[in-house]
């Protein structure tokens, strides 16, 4: 596949810190808003946490971005220096990250299947970033 110019890995890479960050944001902010200000700056040896659904659905949503953010961070470095803007790689690290950036709407107002689908499609992300690094 010939060399394509989107975006190049390291901005893949730092944008998707910014999704991680704003994971983190979304779900701390969402358990604040639930437990108070002075839960967040506890040290919370309670065990206290939020029980509403979406302080629950962004905590798990934000636990599913970060099983799969190694991998794909691991696949975009790999790719930055084996072949810095290999096609499929790229096309791959792309629908990773829509992949992921779906998700977050459709796991916090519930939308079952299609949700699944987007993990589905990030999955298939990964797939072509380590098939590029392969082949």
């Amino acid at each position: 596949m010939e060399n394509l110019t989107f975006v190049s890995f390291p901005a893949l890479v730092a944008f998707s810190v910014v999704l991680l960050v704003f994971h983190i944001m979304l779900q701390g902010n969402l358990a604040t808003r639930e437990l108070g200000s002075q839960w967040n700056a506890s040290p919370r040896d309670d065990n206290k946490s939020p029980k509403g659904v979406f302080a629950g659905r962004a905590e798990r949503a934000s636990r599913n971005f970060q099983e799969t953010f190694p991998a794909f961070l691991g696949l975009a470095l790999a790719l930055a220096v084996a072949e810095p803007q290999s096609g499929l790689g790229q096309i791959g690290a792309l629908v990773w990250f829509a992949g992921r950036l779906v998700y977050i709407p459709l796991y916090l107002f519930g939308v079952s299947y299609i949700r699944s689908m987007a993990w589905v499609v990030s999955m298939a992300g990964l797939g072509c970033m380590a098939i590029a690094l392969l082949f």
